[in-house]
């Protein structure tokens, strides 16, 4: 893991590697040409990067909840956050099929 350090911007990406692994993962291997093909249809790169976005909006929120909340011990875990892990789950394995061909 890398050390802490003061942000004032934070960059995710989801690349090539990333969707080569979650294929695998997913027990559909993908070749690097069939992953580049599947984030460039249809809009896919851009829907994820969406869908990060609001993975973000909703860590932050209940970040700031948890950091607000009098007596919080660090370790609450909000529905929003369960619903936005769900939903990750949700697209790894609603995607998985369609990166078979």
């Amino acid at each position: 893991m890398t050390e802490k350090k003061d942000r004032e911007r934070v960059i995710a990406e989801i690349t090539l590697s990333h969707l080569i692994r979650l294929g695998n993962e997913q027990g559909c291997p993908v070749s690097r040409q069939h992953a580049l093909a599947f984030l460039n249809q249809e809009g896919r790169a851009f829907e994820m990067w969406k869908h990060m976005m609001q993975a973000a909006e909703h860590f932050i929120a209940d970040s700031l909840f948890r950091s607000f909340t009098p007596g919080h011990n660090g370790f609450f875990v909000s529905a929003s956050a369960t619903a936005v892990d769900q939903h990750r789950l949700g697209l790894a394995t609603s995607r998985a099929p369609s990166l078979r061909r």
